[in-house]
């Protein structure tokens, strides 16, 4: 975009709701988005990890981000979303209750979170706010949302899937 003579920079985000907050997270930490496929659950799983599904060959974990964020969710519908984002080395897919769009926004209408701002989202998870018209966007930094231990325990059992998978198939 040229303002002026001058070149404005500009984001891309992918915006979903959970609940009623509309989050937006940069296009490059997406992969794909999916609709809601059968999960299967995983033994002894934190409370957030809703299991593993079998995209395409591939077995991705899969989290409730509104467990994760501690956040109400509107429940599942036809609407519900998986949207698989890289991590680490691993793909993990993170359950949202809608994907409305893709949008630009420069960077000029994103600010830092505000001190003050009490929110139910962990500090850690927030790169800032966008203002696109009348609205506000919570952004997230989507591998800041799962840590250093948790990513571990997601790899180590979508290993452990991986060889299941496999051992059934022969």
């Amino acid at each position: 975009m040229v303002d002026g003579g001058r070149t404005k920079e500009e984001v891309q985000l992918v915006v979903f709701k959970i609940g009623d907050e509309e989050f937006g997270v940069e296009i490059n930490q997406v992969r794909e988005i999916v609709k809601l496929v059968a999960i299967t659950r995983m033994p002894k799983a934190p409370v957030f990890i809703e299991g593993v599904v079998n995209l395409r060959g591939q077995i991705v974990t899969v989290i409730d981000l509104a467990k994760r964020l501690d956040l109400p969710s509107v429940g599942r519908t036809d609407s519900t979303r998986i949207m698989v984002v890289e991590v680490g080395d691993d793909a993990v897919g993170m359950i949202v209750d809608s994907v409305s769009e893709v949008l630009r926004l420069s960077v000029d209408n994103i600010e830092d979170t505000p001190a003050l701002i009490e929110t139910a989202v962990h500090e850690q998870y927030l790169r800032g706010v966008g203002k696109s018209e009348d609205r506000l966007l919570i952004l997230l930094d989507l591998n800041e949302v799962l840590s250093t231990e948790e990513i571990k325990h997601i790899s180590k059992h979508g290993d452990y899937m991986k060889d299941s998978v496999k051992k059934e198939e022969k």
